[in-house]
C-alpha cells in the first residue's frame, strides 16, 4: 500500500509539472506557417494593408509605409484557469521610432478592441502587456488591468494605470524575443527572455477570454514581426465553461488556519484527502471507511493520470505524424537535391567537352593561321621576285637608241655636207 501510495504521487507530481499544446489557441509552434493563406483559429486584419503572412512569421507593419495596424486574434476563447502562453516577436526600425505591440487577454477582443492599441482603446474587459518607448526609455514592458468600467481613451494620464513593468531595449535586436506571462491559481508572471519582469498575487484573469496581438507604427515605421504564440496548459480536460468578470484577487489572509492547514495538507486538490491522525480512528468501521474513501482516492487519481497519458499519448501520436510529414517532406528535398548532384555532374561533363572543344578549336585556328601565312609568305616572295623582274629598267636598249640616232644624226650630216660640196651640173 505505501509503495501504491509513493508511486501515485510520484506520478501525480510528474504530471502536474507537464503542460500541454492548446492547438485552438497557438501557431507557429512547428516553426512553420502556410505563407500567404489564413492562419486557422485566428483571424488577421490590418491598415492599410492585411499582414503579410510568411514561412515563419507574421508581420503586423511593415517596414513602410508608417502609421499602420495589424492585429491577430485567437476565434476561440481561453477556457482553462491555469495556463501560460509564450509569444515571439521581433521589432526593427529606425532609432527613435513610435511604435507599440500590445499583447491582449480580453474578452471579445477582436469585435471590442479590433486594431487598436493601449493608447487609442476606450474600454476593454482584460490584460493588455504593452511594449514600447515610454518616456525616451529604451523599451519598456507595462501591464494594464480593466475590467470594462475605465475608459483609457479619456485618461489624462494613461501611464499611471500600469500595474507592473520593466525596463527591456527589445529594438533591433536581430533575433527573436520571447515573452511569456502565466497563471497560476494563486500567481500571475510576466518574464522575457527567461527572466523575471514583474509578477503579482492579486490577479486572477478567469477564463472565456481571448487572447490576441496588436500592433501600431508612427510616422516613422517599425516593422513588427510575431513569429509564434503558444499557449500551454497542465490539463487539457480541465475546462471552464463560461467567463466570469475578471477581478484583483486580494491578498491571502492569515486567518482561518484550518483552511490553510488543510489546503497545504492536499496541495490544493479538492480529490486528495487531508491527513489524519491515526489515533483519531476508533473503531473497525471508520478505519474501514477511512481505507475506502483513500482507496477510491486512489482510484480517481490513477484515472487521471490514465486520462493524461491518454492525452499524452494522442498528442504524441500527433506529433509522430507531423514528424513523419516533416521527414516526408525532407526526403522529398533530398530526392531533389539527388538530383540536383546528377545535373551537377552533367555540368562537369558537359564543362570539360566544351574544354576540351575550346583547345581543340585553338589548335585548329593555330594550324590554320600558320598555313595561311605559310602560303602567304611563299605568294608573296613569287610575287616580290617577278615583280623585281618585270619591273627592273632596261639601259641597253636606251643606250643602243641614242647610240643609234647620233649616227644616223652623224651620218646625215656627213651626206649633207657633202652634197654641198660637190661640185654642181648644169644643164
Amino acid at each position: 500500500m505505501r509503495f501504491s501510495l509513493s508511486l501515485a504521487a510520484a506520478g501525480l507530481a510528474s504530471v502536474a509539472q507537464a503542460q500541454f499544446l492548446v492547438s485552438d489557441l497557438s501557431f507557429g509552434h512547428t516553426g512553420r506557417l502556410e505563407v500567404g493563406r489564413a492562419i486557422p483559429n485566428f483571424a488577421i486584419a490590418g491598415t492599410p494593408e492585411t499582414p503579410q503572412v510568411l514561412s515563419n512569421k507574421v508581420i503586423l507593419t511593415p517596414p513602410a509605409p508608417g502609421k499602420a495596424r495589424g492585429s491577430i486574434w485567437a476565434n476561440n476563447p481561453n477556457k482553462y484557469a491555469t495556463w501560460v502562453a509564450d509569444v515571439d516577436f521581433r521589432v526593427g526600425g529606425p532609432e527613435r521610432g513610435g511604435g507599440n505591440l500590445n499583447i491582449w487577454l480580453a474578452r471579445s477582443g477582436s469585435q471590442e478592441i479590433g486594431q487598436s492599441s493601449i493608447y487609442t482603446i476606450n474600454k476593454f474587459d482584460g490584460l493588455a502587456l504593452v511594449l514600447d518607448q515610454h518616456s525616451g526609455s529604451g523599451g519598456m514592458i507595462r501591464g494594464f488591468l480593466n475590467d470594462g468600467t475605465i475608459d483609457f481613451n479619456t485618461q489624462p494620464n494613461i501611464d499611471s494605470l500600469a500595474f507592473g513593468h520593466c525596463n527591456y531595449a527589445y529594438r533591433n535586436l536581430g533575433r527573436p524575443s520571447q515573452i511569456k506571462f502565466r497563471q497560476t491559481p494563486d500567481n500571475f508572471r510576466v518574464e522575457i527572455d527567461g527572466r523575471l519582469c514583474f509578477e503579482s498575487n492579486k490577479i486572477s484573469i478567469p477564463p472565456g477570454y481571448s487572447f490576441g496581438i496588436t500592433a501600431a507604427s508612427a510616422d516613422l515605421p517599425d516593422s513588427h514581426e510575431v513569429f509564434k504564440m503558444v499557449v500551454m496548459t497542465e490539463n487539457l480536460s480541465a475546462t471552464v465553461e463560461g467567463s466570469p468578470p475578471m477581478k484583483a484577487r486580494a491578498p491571502e489572509s492569515n486567518s482561518g488556519q484550518a483552511s490553510s492547514q488543510n489546503t497545504n495538507n492536499n496541495n490544493g486538490d479538492p480529490n486528495e484527502m487531508a491527513d489524519v491522525d491515526a489515533a483519531s480512528i476508533k473503531s473497525s468501521e471508520a478505519q474501514f471507511r477511512d481505507l475506502h474513501n483513500r482507496l477510491q482516492g486512489i482510484n480517481h487519481q490513477m484515472g487521471s493520470i490514465f486520462r493524461q497519458i491518454s492525452s499524452v499519448n494522442n498528442m504524441n501520436s500527433n506529433r509522430h505524424e507531423e514528424m513523419q510529414g516533416i521527414l516526408n517532406e525532407v526526403q522529398a528535398v533530398l530526392g531533389r537535391l539527388n538530383r540536383l548532384d546528377a545535373l551537377e555532374q552533367k555540368l562537369d561533363a558537359l564543362s570539360r567537352d566544351m574544354s576540351d572543344m575550346r583547345r581543340d578549336l585553338k589548335n585548329k585556328i593555330h594550324d590554320s593561321e600558320m598555313s595561311v601565312k605559310s602560303a602567304m609568305g611563299g605568294q608573296h616572295g613569287n610575287m616580290l621576285e617577278h615583280v623585281a623582274t618585270q619591273t627592273a629598267p632596261r639601259h641597253g636598249k636606251l643606250i643602243f637608241v641614242i647610240v643609234a640616232s647620233q649616227f644616223v644624226i652623224v651620218g646625215a650630216y656627213i651626206y649633207y655636207e657633202r652634197k654641198k660640196l660637190s661640185p654642181k651640173k648644169y644643164l
